[in-house]
């Protein structure tokens, strides 16, 4: 038996377990509020038909507001990275976004090619025909191969589920395939997909990577009410088009 078995063995049996119950959900710390709730923001524009000019309204926003990130696609990096040097605002890029059914080796090469350009967090797409084939050892490489590059690059990875795709138990062995492979974050939607966020994913992605790794929920927050709730749920991370407009709820100008 390989280690790659024998770790796939040990988690089905977890998540076998978790099928009985599910481990507390741990003690969520208060959401902040005002201007200190764009710090748990990735502010985000990954529409197909983004320009050039958008992206550079979206950095403008993200460093006069304090974002977490900006979250752009690929080609989209060198700009971002170029207008937000030195402004406390990272870069995220997304990786073999939004299907997830790209080969490993292409999500690795896509991974050092967006930190080479200046990316400082990586949203991968999961392999989810893997995850759903049962092929965890691939599911599990595709996400091992990713955090390598990050790592070796100072970056850190959050994994995309894509959750409303996904039974109750295929969001736990997702999880844990995730928190084995060293992703930073589990995440719950592309946002591209049958569906996005919702506070019961959040909080069972919570319970079952426990305090030790982040959650972000993306997909439909659009309003504070929306982040609030996905931050008691147990997110510790948002991605959200409408940061502004949620910023500008909170009394933020």
């Amino acid at each position: 038996m390989t280690d790659t078995m024998r770790v796939i063995g040990s988690l089905l049996e977890l998540a076998g377990q978790y099928e009985d119950r599910l481990p507390d959900l741990p003690p969520q710390p208060e959401a902040p509020a005002g201007a200190a709730l764009a710090g748990l923001i990735d502010h985000t524009l990954l529409k197909p038909e983004t320009t050039a000019a958008q992206v550079k309204q979206l950095c403008a926003e993200a460093l006069k507001f304090k974002f977490a990130t900006v979250c752009v696609n690929p080609a989209f990096v060198p700009l971002a990275a170029g207008l937000l040097r030195g402004g406390g605002v990272g870069v995220c890029a997304v990786v073999a976004f939004p299907l997830g059914a790209s080969l490993p080796e292409s999500k690795a090469a896509e991974t050092r090619g967006v930190i080479q350009m200046g990316a400082t967090e990586v949203d991968m797409a999961l392999n989810i025909g893997a995850l759903k084939g049962e092929a965890y050892g691939l599911a599990l490489e595709d996400i091992r191969r990713v955090v390598e590059e990050a790592h070796a690059g100072a970056a850190q990875v959050k994994v995309i589920i894509e959750a409303a795709l996904l039974t109750r138990r295929e969001k736990v062995i997702a999880c844990l395939l995730c928190r084995e492979a060293g992703a930073a974050f589990v995440k719950t939607s592309t946002g591209f997909g049958p569906g996005g966020a919702t506070v019961e994913d959040v909080a069972l992605m919570r319970r079952v990577v426990g305090s030790g790794m982040g959650v972000k929920a993306a997909g439909g927050i659009r309003t504070l009410a929306d982040a609030l709730s996905m931050l008691r749920a147990g997110a510790n991370r948002l991605g959200a088009s409408a940061g502004v407009s949620i910023l500008e709820e909170a009394g933020v100008k």
